[in-house]
Order: C-alpha cells, then sequence, then structure tokens
C-alpha cells in the first residue's frame, strides 16, 4: 500500500499527562509501516462537555504510514489500552486519548471510524498543535486549518512547552 500522511491528536488529563504524552509519541514512532514526521509542542486545553475534570494536555503527531486506516486505529487503540484507557462514559478523564485527524485526502464514513475527526474543526485544542506542525494542511471537505482556527475565538488555550 501506498505511503499517507496522518494526524493523530494526543490527549491525556490522568496519571501525568505530560509523561502519557511524551511515552505515545516515542510508542508512534514504532509503529509497523509508520515513521513519526514531527511532534507538536504541548497545549493546557479545559474539558469540554464533562467540566468537573482536570485540564487536558494535547499535542498533535504527524505520522507516514503505510497502514490502512482500520489498521492505524487499532495500533491507537491498542496504544490507549496499554496507558490504561478506560470509556466508563462520554467525556470521561482518560490517562491517553489518541485520536485519527486525518489520512491523506481521505473522506471516509464507517461504524466507528470517520476521517476526517468529525469534531475536530470545532476544537482548537486539536488546531492549534495541527496548525504548528502542518500550517497549510487542510481538512477535506470543511476548509483550511488556518481559517478554522481563527474561527475557534473563546477556547482557552496555552501553550505550554515546545516538545
Amino acid at each position: 500500500m501506498k505511503r499517507q500522511t496522518a494526524f493523530i491528536a494526543l490527549g491525556a488529563n490522568l496519571e501525568d499527562p505530560l509523561t502519557q504524552i511524551r511515552n505515545a509519541f516515542d510508542e508512534l514512532d514504532t509503529l509497523p509501516k509508520t515513521k513519526l514526521i514531527a511532534r507538536s509542542s504541548f497545549y493546557r486545553s479545559a474539558p469540554v462537555g464533562n467540566v468537573n475534570q482536570p485540564d487536558f494536555i494535547n499535542a498533535v503527531a504527524k505520522l507516514e504510514t503505510a497502514l490502512t486506516p482500520r489498521e492505524l486505529l487499532a495500533e491507537l487503540l491498542e496504544i490507549e489500552q496499554r496507558h490504561g484507557r478506560r470509556r466508563e462514559f462520554l467525556n470521561a478523564p482518560r490517562t491517553l486519548d489518541l485520536d485519527l485527524l486525518l489520512y491523506g485526502d481521505l473522506i471516509h464514513y464507517e461504524h466507528g471510524l470517520t476521517i476526517p475527526h468529525p469534531r475536530m474543526h470545532q476544537r482548537a485544542f486539536v488546531l492549534s498543535p495541527l496548525h504548528e506542525i502542518a500550517p497549510d494542511s487542510v481538512i477535506p471537505g470543511i476548509g483550511s486549518v488556518a481559517d478554522l482556527l481563527a474561527a475557534c475565538t473563546g477556547q482557552q488555550l496555552q501553550k505550554l512547552v515546545e516538545n
């Protein structure tokens, strides 16, 4: 299979989130048929939905992969499991959350896998780190990341450290 560029959102707010994200970046670089090309800085964001929980640490990874989208998703879910991810309820606190944001210019809908990620264009905590490492990127069928980020007014986001 031809290699594709994929972008992965990383988020954590339990059990030393900075370490969780750092370790997840390292694990992404060891996936089969995959190479980590870039990693964003870390960003702190307030929780969405269930607001009675700690702030999140967020980042985005750029990968080059020959895995199919479904194979890549399976690998991401396996990494989450190794980090102790539990899905107790919607928007629950988590040790690690890995979301497949973009896979080339693919637009894809199937049970359990939607590309581009269905809410990424509304979230500064995804768009800011994505814009940092891929400023010219476009969300297929939606628009440029730069324009979408400019529209995310009022979302508090703090850039923490270079990764």
